[in-house]
């Protein structure tokens, strides 16, 4: 006896299920072919439907998102922007981060030119991209060019 409970012709939100699809999910639901009310055909779990889990082809996610972030202030301050602290400088320019291997901000190693490179970006742009094959040339590079930049934020860190 089959337990599938035929959807065809019902709407559950933007979706209306034309037919069952041909492929079943993981779990052994069926998956329904729709039609978004955007024009987008989508396939769909039977029970995500019925149990308003899927209710668009992904339109109305975005469309929520989109309203919700225009009424954000600091979203709209900060998009396209990296995380900074109140001078503008950037966290990843004065926190050592976990996948950092040489244990100094701001200073990698490149493996194809076997060069140690210092890098300080200030207020969105590269002050400092200086190769080098000295680590502790490299670094002296970077801490003078912190002093330079981070006048007061070095002396917090400290």
């Amino acid at each position: 006896m089959s337990r599938l409970i035929d959807i065809t012709n019902q709407r559950f939100g933007r979706l209306l299920v034309l037919g069952r699809a041909k492929s079943k999910t993981n779990n052994g639901n069926a998956r329904w072919k729709c039609l978004c009310d955007c024009g987008n055909y989508v396939e769909a779990d039977g029970y995500a439907l019925r149990h308003g889990i899927t209710r668009s082809c992904g339109c109305l996610r975005r469309e929520i998102s989109s309203k919700a972030a225009k009424c954000n202030p600091s979203f709209i301050a900060n998009q396209g922007n990296s995380l900074k602290n109140e001078d503008g400088i950037g966290y990843s320019s004065l926190y050592k981060g976990k996948r950092n291997r040489t244990g100094v901000i701001g200073v990698s190693y490149d493996k194809q030119s076997h060069c140690f490179v210092a890098r300080l970006m200030f207020h969105g742009r590269y002050v400092l991209n200086h190769a080098t094959y000295d680590f502790n040339e490299a670094v002296k590079l970077r801490k003078e060019a912190e002093a330079r930049y981070f006048k007061h934020s070095v002396k917090e860190k400290q």
